[in-house]
């Protein structure tokens, strides 16, 4: 069990790039971010007045002892309070919703961008690397653009409104106070990139973490059989320890960071009480003015406390940000051409009216491949299939079977050569296009958690009842499916676990028939399947392949006997084709292969009835 994978590695300081694009997410709600604003701007206006009317409070009321326009006063000072109150009421509202408009817009941004991208990328990405980006990273990446990032317009309001105040008050004791800044830069300085590193690692550990949890559950049996769960175990707690260790020196490092603050507050603070208290006995500095100097020096370095709060928020949100900007940016290998989406349209938004009837001839002229660049698997391979033939392929594992049906299917893109369909090169033609007229059945068929039904409309959400029923009976479903209680609104279960192997197979199969392909592809449909089940696959493979040009991986060679083509792949290249009695006639790899698994299978089952 291994959930790493290779993760781009990003600057560890904040970036205003990765910030400016993020900021594009609040487009949409332009109002209410302005009201979000505003409120904010609103709140340290009243912070900044309070101390201003205290001092008021004491200078003319308390020093002379007079209640003279007490009222007004008061009136004035419940405006404030209203005001202060009205604007953190608009404040919570909206930023509570913009971060669940913000966290929508992201999820849903990067889901679509799941569906555009090509089946090689789910081929080498975890399934726990993706869920840590749509929930974890995009839950604290809203938080952050939500609260986080308006609370920053309050502090510097609020810190700039009372270095004013101070300024305004008395030159000399603010320029005391303002002395502490620098010190507070260089101690922010020399914090910001270790914990900046510490967030990161925590956050890719999270991804790994998400990606164990989800391949121990969906492995759970496998690790049962093998007796695998101390090892798992042990994997498991070193990434969760790696995790911890990172998240322990985080908050040491936060521990000692806001402490320091607070000291240089304080020192702040105390400043503005011995220099304003000698002015104050000096007959220069009243004691509302002093009053005053000492609440707007607290709250100049409150909001320094709270943007180093923030700071430390926003490093953890850059490390998210980064992730799920890295999926939102990741483009399909496979892009159609302009004019071909145009006019039949993509995946997302199909034009099927302007789709070309496939009639199933299918050639492959000169065709060069490798993974990743890497050494070809096929090395100018040709191939041609007439319309309604069946082609089997065998061979041993990684002789390129799979990579000729996945070349076809356009799962990959071809590095030479041309792949053409009744004529015309594939490349030509969009991918929605062409998969759209192809019936895939995978050596493991995955069903979805609802119903037998539902299941088999999957392929087309908008057939009928009455097509679904069809296309069972078409595969000889239809009778396990009407023995059932609940017959087709039989729940499958997760993954399809209420049903045994042979039946989610010719589920599949029903589905994959429900829009009536012109090309028909089997992976190795029947190796996973008892031999008895293998009767029931075989009826459907011998409905689904009718009049449908098919191409049938196969493991049982027992199961290809009647296809009108049998290519043997080797290394890439075809060594042998003809058909099942040509090449046993040949006594070649074919016929060792055949004449091996033969034997081998006589001597299982031969073993099966003297145990039984």
């Amino acid at each position: 069990m291994n959930a790493n994978i290779a993760e781009k590695e990003y600057d560890e300081k904040l970036s205003l790039s990765v910030w400016r694009r993020l900021l594009r997410y609040l487009r949409p709600y332009r109002g209410r971010a302005t009201i979000l604003i505003c409120a904010n701007i609103g709140i340290a206006i009243a912070e900044i007045a309070f101390p201003l009317m205290i001092k008021y409070a004491i200078d003319d009321f308390v020093r002379n002892n007079t209640l003279a326009g007490l009222w007004i006063f008061a009136l004035g000072a419940l405006f404030v309070i209203a005001f202060q109150v009205t604007c953190t009421f608009l404040f919570v509202t909206n930023a509570a919703r913009l971060e669940v408009y913000v966290s929508r817009d992201i999820r849903r941004l990067a889901f679509y961008r799941l569906q555009e991208l090509s089946f090689s990328y789910y081929d080498k990405t975890p399934v726990g690397y993706l869920l840590a980006r749509l929930t974890s990273d995009v839950t604290k990446l809203s938080e952050t653009l939500a609260w986080s990032l308006v609370d920053i317009l309050w502090a510097v309001a609020v810190i700039f409104g009372s270095a004013g105040a101070m300024l305004y008050l008395n030159l000399q004791v603010a320029l005391w106070v303002l002395a502490v800044l620098p010190v507070l830069f260089i101690v922010t300085q020399v914090f910001q990139r270790r914990i900046f590193r510490q967030q990161r690692v925590v956050r890719r550990t999270n991804s790994q973490i998400t990606g164990s949890f989800n391949e121990g559950i969906m492995g759970a049996k496998t690790t049962k059989t093998l007796v695998r769960e101390s090892a798992n175990l042990e994997e498991f707690s070193n990434l969760t320890s790696t995790m911890r260790s990172a998240s322990i020196r985080a908050s040491i490092l936060n521990g000692i960071y806001f402490p320091c603050v607070l000291m240089l507050s304080a020192v702040g603070i105390g400043i503005a009480l011995w220099q304003g208290g000698q002015l104050v006995a000096d007959g220069v500095l009243w004691f509302g003015t002093l009053s005053a100097f000492t609440t707007f020096a607290n709250q100049f370095f409150f909001p320094m406390q709270q943007l180093a709060r923030i700071f430390s928020e926003m490093q953890a949100a850059q490390a998210a940000a980064e992730r799920v900007l890295d999926l939102v940016d990741t483009q399909p290998q496979i892009v159609d051409r302009p004019e071909a989406a145009a006019e039949e349209g993509t995946f997302l938004h199909p034009r099927p009216e302007g789709w070309p009837k496939i009639r199933g001839r299918v050639e492959f002229r000169d065709v060069s491949f490798g993974y990743d660049g890497g050494a070809h698997v096929l090395e100018h391979f040709n191939l041609t299939v007439e319309p309604g033939q069946t082609v089997a392929l065998v061979g041993e594992t990684g002789a390129g079977k799979s990579t000729i049906v996945n070349l076809l299917c356009r799962f990959y893109e071809i590095n030479s050569g041309e792949i053409l369909i009744d004529g015309e090169n594939i490349q030509d033609h969009t991918q929605i296009w062409l998969q759209s007229n192809l019936g895939y059945v995978l050596q493991q068929p995955h069903l979805f958690s609802g119903t037998i039904e539902d299941n088999i409309r999957y392929a087309n959400p908008s057939a009928t009842r009455e097509q679904v029923i069809r296309a069972a009976k078409l595969v000889h479903a239809d009778t396990f499916i009407e023995a059932m209680k609940d017959g087709y609104d039989t729940q499958v279960g997760e993954g399809g676990g209420r049903l045994s192997t042979g039946e989610k197979q010719l589920i599949s199969f029903a589905r994959a028939l429900l829009n009536d392909p012109a090309i028909f592809v089997l992976d190795e449909a029947t190796s996973s399947v008892d031999t008895e089940t293998e009767q029931l696959v075989q009826r459907a493979i011998k409905t689904s392949l009718e009049n449908r040009t098919s191409f049938i991986i196969a493991h049982r060679l027992s199961t290809i006997r009647d296809s009108d083509i049998i290519l043997v792949v080797r290394d890439g290249a075809i060594v042998e084709r003809g058909t099942h009695v040509s090449l046993m006639e040949q006594r070649g790899y074919y016929y060792r292969l055949y004449t091996n698994q033969f034997s081998s299978e006589s001597a299982a089952k031969a073993f099966t009835n003297a145990t039984s």
